[in-house]
């Protein structure tokens, strides 16, 4: 009777890196890598070298001296005594405003644009598609320069607002004022307010916003769990409580008591001389770069959220419209959340689009992180690496904050297999 062994295992030999196929792979990629490594690192000491010969050694020290400059958008005290850092902080503040508003208007108009699109009504149909085509045909940097000529030509001088029967009068009662030197609106203003956290001398945190964000964000967890303690008593009874007024007032009873505690009340923008006073100022740079970026952007995402539609079922539609839905209904609770697997990749890089193209406010000349940073602390301090360096850095980790943010989000609308 013969008996069967297994062979030998072979011995490692070094050879085998190279014509083993089992390890080929892994050795050309470890190669590679080295080598790009080896490369970057020469790059970057000859870089450092050459640097040093100039006399300009890298060093972030420039960023404490006094900046000089003046901003005049800014969420923080500032002024012109404060250091580059400060004038940074100040400047990426501008860009996040920007980029949060063009996000959130770029989305609610690109969903509206997006379903009006494959309306039935012919008009609407082609009134959108020529809303699309002629925003994402013409250069983001073209419309923030016409939005900036429309508001300064269009809208009234303050003067015009003086007088007993003046040519202007300001909107909603009496509390926001359309001028060609921008926008005035209420300011919110804490009368026992908690003051605020500074951080290097660099930025400040309000205690009174971290307290309602803390407390709107404890309100939502309330509201979620009344939510779901209502879904565990359908699926046990078949019956459903009524619980929109309780989660309602979970959410915005906290918040008004806190507002109430901090004496919260509204500062209203009142014209005292030349021009308005109090208030918040929204100048037309900043107004133009939204719009402009929003209204772009807002035709990627309709035709994002069109196929995103077209690629459900019409199954769906019908067997919705069977059970008597009718079509608003069908489309808010059947179709876009079907979608949302379809939109939510694509829509991801239409965000981060808007984030980088927020740098084209240099035109206008909004003063975000390009145009402090990257533009004037560059010219007065001839930092060159380092400040581009940081930008480069800095618009780095918001794309890949929003690109997080969004994934999970994805992830979470993932269809799960069973």
């Amino acid at each position: 009777m013969t008996t069967l062994t297994d062979p030998p295992a072979e011995s490692f030999k070094l050879s085998m890196l190279v014509y083993d196929t089992r390890y080929r792979s892994i050795t050309f990629q470890i190669i590679a890598l080295i080598a790009f490594l080896l490369f970057f690192g020469w790059l970057t000491l000859n870089t450092v070298q050459n640097l040093n010969d100039l006399g300009k050694e890298v060093s972030f020290g420039f960023l404490g001296n006094p900046a000089g400059y003046d901003i005049n958008q800014r969420l923080i005290e500032y002024d012109n005594q404060d250091t580059h850092l400060r004038a940074a902080f100040v400047g990426l503040l501008n860009t996040l405003l920007v980029a949060v508003l063009g996000c959130i208007t770029a989305t609610v108009i690109g969903v509206i644009v997006g379903v009006l699109r494959l309306s039935g009504n012919w008009l609407i149909a082609r009134l959108m598609t020529v809303y699309v085509e002629m925003f994402r045909n013409v250069p983001v940097l073209m419309w923030i320069i016409l939005a900036m000529a429309v508001l300064i030509e269009g809208l009234p001088a303050p003067s015009a607002f003086r007088g007993d029967d003046p040519d202007s009068t300001m909107k909603l009662f009496d509390s926001v004022a359309l001028t060609n030197r921008g926008v005035y609106i209420p300011e919110p203003l804490f009368s026992r307010g908690l003051g605020d956290i500074s951080f290097f001398g660099a930025f400040d945190i309000s205690v009174d916003l971290i307290a309602i964000l803390v407390v709107f964000i404890g309100s939502i967890w309330v509201s979620k769990r009344i939510g779901r303690k209502a879904d565990a008593t359908q699926e046990a009874t078949g019956v459903r409580p009524t619980t929109w007024h309780i989660r309602t007032a979970a959410v915005i009873l906290p918040t008004v008591i806190l507002l109430g505690i901090l004496g919260f009340h509204l500062g209203y923008p009142e014209l005292r001389g030349f021009n308005f006073q109090g208030g918040t100022h929204m100048r037309n740079s900043l107004i133009a770069l939204w719009l402009a970026l929003s209204l772009y952007t807002a035709a990627f995402v309709a035709e994002i959220v069109r196929a995103g539609i077209l690629a459900i079922s019409a199954g769906q539609t019908e067997a919705a419209a069977a059970l008597g839905l009718r079509s608003n209904r069908i489309m808010s609770l059947v179709i876009l959340p079907q979608a949302l697997r379809v939109i939510i990749p694509p829509l991801i890089s239409q965000y981060l689009n808007l984030t980088k193209n927020s740098s084209l406010a240099i035109a206008v000349g909004y003063m975000d992180i390009t145009g402090t940073l990257m533009g004037i602390t560059l010219n007065q301090t001839g930092r060159e690496l380092e400040t581009v360096l940081l930008g480069m850095a800095i618009y780095l980790v918001i794309s890949l904050i929003i690109s997080s943010v969004m994934n999970v989000y994805n992830e979470r609308k993932k269809l799960v297999e069973r």
